[in-house]
């Protein structure tokens, strides 16, 4: 996409307010999430009845019920039923996954148009039984006798039915991601105190914008909210500073008021080249440049959420772009922690050289453009759906004067990130 040759663009996007696990949405499916925002960009964009290239959808709190997710919520939408879909999934990253692959292949010329986003309700998980009981449910599924029935039933116990609940926890460390975000800001020497002012910021951020009107056509109302549910605008220093911490009681630092909350929510970006704005008569909002996907070696010491720095300098290496280019960052706060650890490591001499392959550390980021608008801590957090909303979110910063550019930056589990330049179009 870094070829000037059919350019491919952010055409609209749209979501549905987030909302807090359990809460609004405790009764609201993962697929009537996404067709609600999937059908806020079809009456948005005026896309009633559009055949499209292709959709890329993800979840990354699937059910294997859910295994054809992404067609089924396009075939409950306002789209051409011949619409094709398909699921996609990478961690937090999963949305700008999938806005990097449809945006590929309308570079490509193989479609036009193209909608990425996604999904994610912890309202809405898959519960699976133990592994005793999958194996005797098996046996008693093939059972053809009266006497093979019994004996598959043989093996029950209470043990039996325990269930397993879909986790976070990474399976080769048996940590969760705050617990590994808690080495790290030990590791960088980042204070409580830092995270709770980030913290603040992005709730301050997030409640003027709304109060500008900036999310009024971004944000489409639904099950009764019109707003995020997990923004705290009133929040203060204080307030925060009275927090527990959340993952080492003892020592730690990061808390619920300075970490992104568990949170249901979809979004959807419409991604299309020129041929397919021209179709369906939209102004292209931004330009995408170039992503860029890394990962680290988390199990040998790395620190789980630093993929996005290797990310971030591959980007500027090949686009021959420093901090000092950019007009907007949107970077996706899974903990305060975890991006000021990111922004100090770019700005390490000494990491830079030996981990970043750079010549030396990078010029700071002005941390007036970061999260103008507020992010994850502040909006809150479906995993799959961030990076449509991130995206969505800098493509209208991007589109509203003069040539721009933004850099986005999203952690992910199992030690990986994703990054991405847009212009203005």
């Amino acid at each position: 996409m870094r070829s000037d040759a059919n350019p491919v663009y952010i055409l609209s996007s749209a979501r549905v307010p987030f909302a807090k696990s359990g809460t609004s949405y405790a009764d609201v499916t993962r697929k009537d999430l996404l067709v609600a925002s999937l059908n806020a960009l079809v009456e948005k964009a005026k896309l009633q009845g559009k055949l499209l290239g292709d959709v890329a959808l993800g979840a990354v709190m699937n059910s294997s019920s859910d295994w054809n997710l992404a067609r089924e919520a396009a075939l409950s939408t306002g789209l051409h039923p011949e619409t094709p879909a398909y699921n996609v999934q990478r961690a937090c990253g999963t949305g700008l996954e999938a806005l990097w692959q449809i945006a590929l292949k309308a570079h490509a010329g193989a479609i036009d148009l193209g909608i990425a986003g996604g999904v994610d309700t912890n309202s809405d998980l898959p519960i699976e039984v133990s592994d005793k009981m999958q194996k005797i449910l098996l046996r008693l599924n093939g059972a053809k006798t009266l006497g093979q029935k019994l004996k598959a039933l043989a093996g029950l116990s209470p043990s039996a039915f325990k269930p397993k609940a879909a986790s976070v926890t990474e399976p080769r460390t048996l940590l969760s991601m705050g617990q590994h975000t808690e080495l790290m800001v030990k590791e960088w020497g980042i204070s409580r105190e830092e995270q709770d002012a980030f913290a603040l910021k992005s709730h301050q951020n997030g409640a003027k914008a709304y109060a500008e009107g900036f999310y009024q056509d971004l944000v489409a109302p639904f099950h009764g909210l019109a707003k995020d549910g997990t923004l705290r605008g009133d929040t203060s220093l204080e307030k925060l500073a009275k927090l527990k911490p959340a993952f080492d009681p003892k020592a730690g630092s990061l808390t619920a008021g300075n970490s992104s909350p568990l949170t249901d929510g979809s979004a959807v970006v419409l991604v299309g080249n020129q041929k397919g704005a021209d179709q369906v008569g939209l102004k292209p909002l931004a330009k995408i440049v170039d992503v860029q996907a890394a990962a680290v070696d988390f199990v040998h010491g790395a620190g789980l959420l630093m993929a996005p720095t290797k990310a971030v300098a591959a980007l500027l290496t090949r686009n021959r772009l420093t901090p000092a280019d950019f007009d907007y960052f949107e970077i996706h706060e899974a903990f305060a922690g975890q991006v000021l650890c990111n922004l100090k490591a770019l700005e390490s001499e000494k990491y830079c050289k030996e981990v970043l392959g750079l010549p030396g550390a990078l010029p700071p980021l002005d941390r007036s453009k970061i999260n103008g608008v507020g992010s994850s801590i502040a909006l809150g957090h479906p995993f799959a759906a961030t990076g449509a909303r991130i995206a969505g979110t800098l493509a209208k910063r991007l589109a509203s004067g003069g040539q721009k550019r933004g850099l986005i930056s999203i952690c992910t589990a199992g030690g990986m990130g994703i990054a991405a330049i847009l212009e203005s179009a």
